[in-house]
């Protein structure tokens, strides 16, 4: 089970009861946005949802083959019920075989941004498009800048750690059915560049799904052991390639983006230690900037 689809438990010392962020008043003041980031399989969504059953939140996935309909296991989407009726928006929504761009994600997420900050709550942003999240943020006009001030939030772990977990989530999708998911939507002739069908585990059962009809039992196991072996590694590959686009926009573009170290969740991974590893996260109350921010989201729900 990922980091993500664990029993969900608290992060944030914050004194319980319903929370009100005045996010659109003073005027003078600009929106809050939280913008969570990391690669592939480091716990985002389950910090989104941290966040959003501590303030009064509403999610915006950016990650861009969440936005498809279908393929729930191998995009590894949140489920209904993980996410605790918290409304989730560009979830699932787009149809699976659309040309979807980073510019249709700027345009749909900016109004999903705006709705929810209007209706005074907090809008989060999570998903491990960086490039989405780039195009979003940073766009020619200094729009988004302008109207929202943005607290950045980076989930990492050790890479080699990753990468092993990463394998063994691969191994847990195909026991739940991967697989049959992918072969329902398989087409001989259909187009791997665009759509739901450049998720990682489609491409890569493609000779499988080809050749299983006419190949005995030995060949078609192996087929699909080499298929399984190739998500595992493209699934290392996009972590690996997401981390670097984290560390441009921080080192070379100077996002302020704050780091949590999830390594220790994954090393303790199985037991209950993983979950007070979880609880521990936090940033430290000495980063101002990080806590300053929350801080003044923290004001009673007026009657």
């Amino acid at each position: 089970m990922s980091i993500c689809q664990q029993t969900h438990h608290q992060v944030l010392d914050i004194p319980a009861g319903r929370l009100k962020m005045d996010i659109v008043s003073p005027r003078w003041q600009k929106a809050k946005v939280v913008i969570l980031m990391g690669a592939t399989g480091t716990g985002k969504s389950r910090l989104s949802m941290d966040l959003a059953t501590q303030f009064p939140a509403e999610i915006i996935n950016s990650d861009k083959m969440q936005v498809f309909k279908g393929l729930e296991i191998t995009t590894n989407k949140i489920s209904e019920e993980e996410r605790f009726g918290i409304p989730h928006h560009l979830l699932g929504e787009v149809n699976p075989n659309a040309d979807f761009t980073a510019k249709d994600f700027c345009s749909m997420a900016s109004l999903a941004i705006e709705s929810v900050s209007t209706r005074g709550l907090l809008p989060i942003v999570v998903g491990g498009s960086n490039s989405y999240i780039e195009a979003l943020v940073d766009d020619d006009d200094y729009r988004f800048r302008s109207k929202y001030e943005c607290c950045f939030l980076w989930v990492d772990a050790s890479m080699s750690v990753l990468n092993d977990f990463l394998c063994k989530r691969v191994d847990e999708m195909v026991s739940k059915g991967m697989v049959d998911e992918v072969r329902k939507i398989f087409d001989p002739y259909a187009d791997y560049s665009k759509g739901i069908r450049r998720s990682i585990g489609v491409p890569e059962l493609d000779k499988y799904l080809r050749d299983e009809a006419f190949s005995n039992g030995e060949n078609c196991d192996r087929l699909i052991l080499e298929a399984i072996r190739e998500v595992k590694n493209n699934n290392c590959k996009l972590a690996r390639r997401q981390l670097e686009k984290i560390r441009r926009l921080k080192n070379v573009k100077g996002w302020n983006i704050h780091r949590i170290d999830a390594t220790k969740v994954f090393q303790k991974r199985g037991n209950m230690e993983a979950e007070e590893a979880w609880g521990s996260l936090w940033p430290d109350p000495a980063a101002p900037l990080l806590e300053s921010f929350f801080l003044v989201l923290q004001q009673p729900l007026q009657e």
